[in-house]
Parts: structure tokens; sequence; C-alpha cells
């Protein structure tokens, strides 16, 4: 029997999968031609006839249909090789977006398997997702929702989780009580541009904990300006992720939010049909061993489009 090519087996693959030679080559970037001589010869180097094929239809013959699982199965076993090779190599470059947040020991995680470049345009959640879509960027820790990546055709998992709280008047923080998450303020900014994606997460907070919103148009979500509408607000003001690790004037002060617990997720987010070998072992460099974070407490909340949102 001749030697059959990796490459022959991913087109048995897809002409089985699609049922139709023209979609197949489409899928495979070749042309029609050549990938029906190409099944022709995968068969004569097997010693079977694969596919049934007229003008009309194309069908699996039975010993297609028999031998089908166990080429994806050697295909995934393929993949997983060249994956565990490139990432003992840490030669490939990943050029990595951000918001605000990174894991602290990014590149100690990484320095094994790929050389990550973080990308020096911060932008916001829905921008950097959106430029991992379009090959700007290869990997971006960004927020998500599922709708978002089926959208955009990306894949998530969870890399960290910030617990929100809120921040009110009151400058003594020696005993500074719980806030339940109704009676919070949160603010929805004018400004889609920067605040898309934490507009949509504060007007779902706000519906399903009855905490009030309050509309800005001045881009004070965070910054020195955040501290005064706090001032200005009659009720504690939820610190978006962006402010998180913000120091407080003296006269505020920090309150954990309850009933529920408020959380925002980070996901790490790459494209859907992405093989290179490198980006793929950072995924797994950077997101094995995080857990949940907390966020599937039995009084925490999330989001009901969020990636990791257990149904109810």
């Amino acid at each position: 029997m001749a030697p059959v090519e990796l490459r022959q087996l991913r087109y048995f693959v897809a002409v089985a999968e699609e049922l139709n030679f023209g979609r197949a080559a489409e899928r495979l970037l070749i042309a029609g031609p050549s990938l029906s001589q190409q099944i022709k010869a995968l068969e004569r180097d097997l010693g079977v006839r694969l596919f049934d094929r007229d003008r009309r239809k194309v069908s699996l013959t039975q010993a297609g249909a028999a031998l089908l699982p166990h080429t994806r199965a050697l295909l995934d076993r393929a993949d997983d090789l060249k994956r565990r090779a490139g990432s003992l190599t840490g030669s490939q470059s990943v050029r990595l977006g951000y918001v605000n947040w990174l894991p602290p020991d990014l590149m100690s995680r990484t320095a094994a398997v790929a050389q990550v470049h973080l990308d020096a345009w911060v932008a916001p959640s829905h921008t950097q997702a959106a430029r991992v879509a379009d090959g700007s960027l290869d990997l971006a820790v960004c927020w998500v929702r599922t709708e978002d990546l089926r959208r955009q055709g990306l894949r998530a998992r969870l890399i960290g989780a910030d617990r929100l709280y809120a921040v009110a008047r009151g400058g003594d923080s020696s005993d500074v009580p719980d806030v339940a998450a109704r009676d919070v303020h949160v603010l929805i900014d004018d400004d889609l541009t920067a605040w898309a994606a934490w507009n949509v997460y504060a007007e779902e907070l706000a519906q399903a904990t009855g905490a009030r919103t309050v509309r800005i148009s001045d881009g004070a979500i965070t910054g020195p300006a955040f501290f005064d509408h706090v001032r200005r607000c009659t009720r504690p003001v939820v610190n978006s992720p962006k402010g998180q690790t913000s120091p407080l004037p003296p006269d505020l002060v920090r309150r954990e939010i309850v009933g529920p617990k408020v959380y925002w997720t980070w996901s790490l987010v790459w494209r859907e049909k992405e093989e290179r070998t490198g980006v793929l072992a950072v995924v797994d460099a950077l997101c094995e061993g995080v857990g949940d974070l907390g966020i599937h407490a039995p009084d925490a909340w999330l989001p009901a489009d969020d990636p990791y949102a257990i149904p109810g």
C-alpha cells in the first residue's frame, strides 16, 4: 500500500462532511478538480472506494462511513502532536491585546511555549475582540458575551474575574457595612466607542438586581471624575473593572456588594479556526488551572449571556 498523506485525509473528511465536492473545495481553498484527483488517489492508495458520486449527489460508501471516525481520530492525534511539538520550541510569535487587566505571571507562564508580544493599543473589550476576529491580534484578554463569540467566530476560556464593589461617601473605613446590589447606582456613559461593553453589562446588572442606572456623558466611568459622581450620587456607585485597583480619595470608602456578589469575567479569546500551535499553547498555558474564581458560588451574579454563566 502506498503511503497516505495527512493532507489527503483532511480532504476526505471535508468531502464527507459537505457531501459536495464544490463546497468542500471552497472550504479547503483548493480547486475542485484538484480535490477530486486527490480523493481518487486516496481511494487508490487505500484500495477502497470512499464515495459514490454522480452528477446530482455524493454519498459515503459503506467503507467510507466505516473509515471516517478513525480518520477524524487520526487527524486529532496528528494535530495534538503538532501542537505539543510547537509548544516545546517557544519560537512562535503571538500578539496579545488587552483592556486593562493581565495575569501578573503572564510572561513566566508563556515563555516556554511562545514569544508573546503585548499590543501597545489598549482598547475596550468590544474593540479587542473584533481585532482578534479580523486577524489584527492572535489573542485578547477582554469581556465578551456568548453572542459575541458566535457572531465573530471566536472561542474563549476563563482567565480571570473581578468581584466588583461600590464606592460611597464616608471617610471612616474602619467599619463599613456591605451594600445590597439593589441599593447601588451604576453609571452608563453615552460614549459607545469607549464604553459599549460596560454599558451592556451595567444595563443587565440593573435589570437583574434592581440597581439604579445613572446616565452620564463625560466618560467618567473611571478616573477622578468618577469620584465626583460618587460624591453627587445618593447611593454607593459600582466601580467598573477599570477602576478596581485605583486608590480612593480620603473622603470615599469601598463597600462590598452582596445579595448577590457581582462579578465581571475576563476571557482569553482566539479565532475559532485558529491552528497555530503557539497560539493554542499560550491559551493552555494561561488558562489551565484557573478554576472558577468564585463566579459559580450560589450568591454570585453574572450576566445571562456570559460564557461562564450556569443556565438557571
